[in-house]
């Protein structure tokens, strides 16, 4: 069957059982927009790259499937580079299809010419420009075998736009199955185990689901061991579950910190166990430190990279976890332990006070205890993000939606694909002033195709967490890092969802209830006090401090 570039680029993501696709249109790939509208593949039309990568990323961590996403040329792609850096440090599988000049233009630099191998080399997993159409098949089959294998990660096929509006009578590939590591005799981790005296288990990294979280909380419970997760894996466990003892996050309890750095033996399940996890590589450095540590992953190029392991076993994490959790081994158990690093997570997300009429860790506390246990809470980055990570108890796995890139903008782009995912399901976006205005355009997005999220915008009128290392750094010389704010709620309204500001402390159940029940997008936006920094500290604490 002769059909177009488009059609049969359409034909093969229905194949490879794609439901949806998010896309900024262009020129350069008109093509695969047509063989789009009957392929029965929805395309969420969004209004910037960036937010449309990061949505396909947030959709792919919701599925455990390749998120997709469709750029043009040039800017179109140099935008999308966002998500797909998101897309790297978080090990999602992505495959991003950037439109391309003509064949017979390249190197004369046309308009919006870019080398995609070269921009994108550094940055993700495997790029390539398909330059015949009757090798399509071919290249996508590799794309979504390459995202999904090993250490997951993104993808970019660079599409010309003559190649994909030629015709072609090539056969349809089948589905990929992704290869998978087999689980090896895991008699050495058992062995390595039964001597240890303070062993802690640290879960992280790609390829989780709701059955790995169970068995990994059925395993540790039986024999006693404290189990932490690096930065924003928190829903890989159950919170509430007396194994679990905290997140190795970039403001962590110093109590865990120094249990990492204090045990006999790590066992690293699925993470890298890199520099957020370890301190930045000072609570363990791999020039200095050699932990006793078992490093369970995926990529065999990720096993010694960094740490010499003294067992390395190359496989999924949650094959492994499932295997372990089969068995019934007889461990010393470390009940006791754990119990205690139980208590020292506990004592951590007392909320602490922070100074104003509005305050951020009532706020969370509220959600904590009335949200159910499948809402889905998304955020970028920014010193509100510290109150969310350490005050709310994640129930169940797929609930958690941030970067561990660091990157801003992210968490409303990321709720709008979560609602989009899970209609019915509460989701709840936590950003900041300067985090929510990198990609609130996509507000209208959300009101195109039905996304209901509920934004709560912490307002402090900076950029909070430069303006906390500035006054660390440089005290009392403000510079480039106060912010001229909209009125969040009128913004909102405007863009035809709902809006409420809450400037009394009082004033935020309501809000929170009505937007909730509004039936469409909605923003909360919290007035808090300038002086309201971090979870443990106030603008004016950080300034004594320093004057001391």
């Amino acid at each position: 069957m002769t059909r177009h570039g488009g059609q049969i680029l359409a034909a093969q993501l229905s194949l490879q059982g794609v439901r949806r696709v998010f896309s900024v249109p262009g020129e350069s790939f008109l093509a695969a927009l047509d063989g789009l509208h009957d392929s029965g593949i929805q395309n969420i039309v969004c209004r910037q790259e960036g937010g449309a990568a990061m949505m396909a990323e947030a959709t792919a961590k919701l599925t455990g499937r390749p998120g997709i996403v469709f750029v043009t040329r040039g800017p179109g792609a140099t935008n999308a580079s966002a998500g797909l850096h998101i897309a790297m440090q978080d090990s999602t599988p992505v495959i991003c299809f950037v439109g391309q000049i003509a064949r017979h233009h390249r190197d004369r630099e046309a308009f919006q010419e870019v080398d995609y191998r070269a921009l994108f080399g550094g940055l993700v997993k495997w790029v390539a420009e398909v330059d015949q159409t009757d090798r399509l098949p071919e290249y996508i089959a590799r794309a979504f075998s390459v995202a999904q294998s090993g250490r997951p990660g993104p993808v970019v096929l660079a599409l010309p736009e003559d190649m994909l509006s030629d015709v072609a009578d090539v056969p349809d590939r089948p589905e990929i199955v992704v290869p998978r590591p087999a689980v090896p005799d895991l008699t050495q981790v058992i062995d390595r185990l039964r001597v240890a005296e303070r062993p802690l288990i640290v879960a992280g990294g790609p390829g989780w689901s709701a059955e790995t979280a169970n068995d990994l909380a059925i395993w540790a419970d039986r024999h006693g061991l404290p189990v932490a997760v690096t930065f924003r894996r928190q829903d890989y466990i159950d919170n509430r579950s007396p194994t679990y003892v905290g997140d190795l996050n970039v403001g962590p309890n110093p109590k865990l910190t120094a249990r990492l750095k204090d045990a006999d033996l790590i066992v690293a399940l699925g993470t890298r166990l890199g520099d957020v996890a370890t301190g930045g590589y000072e609570v363990l450095d791999p020039v200095r430190d050699a932990p006793a540590l078992i490093h369970i992953h995926p990529d065999a190029g990720e096993l010694n990279r960094v740490w010499s392991a003294g067992v390395a076993i190359q496989a999924r994490a949650p094959d492994v976890i499932a295997a372990l959790a089969a068995r019934d081994d007889v461990l010393p158990g470390w009940h006791d332990i754990q119990a205690t690093a139980r208590r020292e997570y506990e004592q951590w997300i007392q909320p602490k006070e922070t100074p104003g009429a509005v305050k951020l860790e009532q706020v969370i506390e509220h959600l904590d205890m009335t949200l159910p246990d499948d809402a889905v809470l998304t955020n970028g980055a920014g010193n509100y993000a510290a109150f969310l990570h350490r005050y709310y108890r994640w129930r169940r796995y797929g609930t958690q939606l941030a970067p561990t890139s660091g990157s801003m903008g992210y968490g409303f782009p990321a709720a709008i694909a979560a609602s989009i995912e899970r209609p019915g399901t509460p989701v709840i976006c936590l950003a900041g002033d300067g985090c929510f205005q990198m990609t609130c355009n996509e507000m209208s997005t959300a009101i195109q195709h039905g996304a209901t999220p509920v934004v709560i915008v912490a307002n402090n009128g900076r950029y909070g967490t430069i303006r906390m290392h500035q006054e660390r750094h440089y005290p009392g010389r403000v510079s480039g890092t106060d912010l001229a704010n909209p009125d969040f709620a009128a913004l909102s309204r405007a863009y035809g969802g709902q809006g409420w500001t809450v400037e009394t402390q009082d004033e935020f159940v309501p809000a929170l209830k009505a937007a909730m029940a509004c039936g469409t997008v909605a923003v909360i936006e919290l007035k808090l006090d300038p002086d309201m920094l971090t979870t443990g500290a106030s603008l004016s604490d950080l300034a004594a401090a320093v004057a001391r």
